[in-house]
């Protein structure tokens, strides 16, 4: 594909793309949150709103189901630009977090309104998740895109992670297991009314993002940062065609979704997984809450060596899949205390699901470049498009299965280690290849 410089300052960066930055990853940590609001409270939202076990899996699965027609967003995105797809996104989420808040008495259709809102939240995740990479090609310069990458990718889970901090510490537990003072007069109106206030400083997070983005979020800078954010991409149809031919890219893509999924879903519902085995709603969270955090901070830390020394994305991938697998086994054996005598302690279960969030969530933004890398001139919109659809795929047939089979989840748990196995064989069979970045050094040159 040809190289079409569109100017002639094609190398020049802008100080305000760090707010652009700050605006979109704003969106999608309040994306996470919303999302992630019933899982760590499960109990409670029991209690207060009368949903059973599917209702809270299928809260979860709304997430997944969001991601039906990312197609359409990935069109509109390589059409339209970050702007409009971006109040688009923006426009859905404060429509679904206001849904989830309508008063009405009628515990039937509370309950239908809540599970709308979290459909429309979930609409919003294919472009929160997926244009991290396209709107760091489009602003920021190579020495930066890995870690602007990382930034827009990670606060998605950020925000996943707060939901596991901000519900159990604000809403009261029915098991007696929550440290606020009121625990002992919390009835099931107290703690409805505790989680309205969520659901109400939740919608006015996303309404003051919103008006932000209605107020300032251009489509792209007025000279590109680098050759190839000036280059001439594939048409839509063509993208399609060369990624589905690409065997290198399916072998990465499924590396990426198949544990990224299993993954998502379940952490998703960890409250539910963890109390059998005596956790409570309070400690689930904080397991949540410091695993994502972790993951998201080495994954910063890593994109950020990524920009220092490149062509090194495969060996880190290596290294964050190997952990990941070792903890994943961990945490699977010693749930299974009769079988294995491991010690259940809480130390155990922090340290095993810490390590486990670090290693994964932290190779979202290294999968994410590698991707780019591997498919281009394949734009980045319509390439994380397809691989978080698969992930979101995998991730929905797990919560599908979870929503039949509930009682028992030695089955969840084992196919996390075997996730993360299978990526790690795929990575390790995979050849490594860096267009985009032989582009940007050759004919800068």
């Amino acid at each position: 594909v040809p190289v079409r410089r569109l100017a002639p300052l094609a190398g020049r960066v802008y100080g305000r793309r760090w707010l652009v930055l700050l605006l979109f990853s704003l969106l999608g940590f309040a994306q996470g949150l919303v999302w992630n609001t019933w899982g760590p409270i499960q109990n409670s939202a029991r209690l207060a709103f009368g949903f059973s076990g599917w209702d809270i899996a299928l809260l979860v699965f709304w997430g997944p189901i969001g991601f039906a027609p990312c197609f359409l967003f990935m069109w509109l995105m390589d059409k339209k630009g970050l702007r409009v797809t971006v109040l688009l996104t923006s426009s859905l989420m404060v429509l679904g977090a206001g849904l989830r808040c309508v008063p009405v008495s009628d515990l039937e259709i509370r309950k239908k309104l809540i599970h709308g809102g979290q459909l429309l939240n979930g609409l919003a995740g294919p472009t929160v998740m997926n244009a991290a990479p396209f709107l760091s090609t489009t602003w920021f310069s190579p020495d930066e895109r890995a870690t602007a990458t990382a930034i827009a990718s990670l606060l998605n889970y950020l925000g996943a992670a707060g939901a596991f901090l901000v519900g159990p510490l604000v809403v009261p537990s029915p098991n007696g297991t929550s440290h606020l003072p009121l625990v002992s007069q919390s009835s099931a109106e107290h703690i409805k009314d505790r989680i309205e206030a969520v659901l109400y400083a939740e919608f006015g997070m996303v309404s003051l993002l919103f008006s932000a983005v209605l107020a300032y979020f251009p489509s792209r800078p007025p000279f590109p940062p680098s050759v190839a954010a000036a280059s001439q991409r594939l048409s839509y149809r063509r993208s399609f065609c060369r990624l589905l031919s690409n065997f290198r890219f399916l072998m990465i893509a499924l590396a990426y979704a198949i544990p990224l999924g299993v993954f998502s879903g379940w952490s998703g519902v960890l409250d539910l997984i963890l109390t059998p085995v005596h956790v409570s709603q309070v400690d689930a969270g904080w397991i949540g809450f410091w695993s994502i955090v972790g993951g998201c901070v080495v994954g910063i830390a890593m994109a950020r060596f990524a920009d220092f020394i490149r062509g090194m994305l495969k060996f880190i991938l290596l290294l964050l899949l190997s952990g990941a697998t070792l903890a994943s086994t961990w945490f699977t054996l010693t749930c299974l205390t009769s079988v294995t005598h491991l010690p259940l302690t809480t130390a155990t279960l922090y340290t095993s699901c810490i390590l486990l969030g670090i290693f994964l969530n932290s190779s979202v933004p290294i999968f994410f470049e590698l991707f780019v890398e591997t498919v281009y001139p394949v734009p980045e919109g319509i390439t994380c498009g397809v691989v978080t659809f698969l992930s979101n795929v995998f991730m929905g047939v797990l919560l599908f299965f979870l929503t039949f089979y509930h009682t028992e989840f030695s089955w969840f748990n084992w196919c996390l280690p075997g996730s993360c196995l299978l990526s790690l064989l795929l990575i390790l069979c995979f050849r490594e290849s860096y267009d985009r970045l032989y582009l940007d050094v050759v004919v800068s040159v």
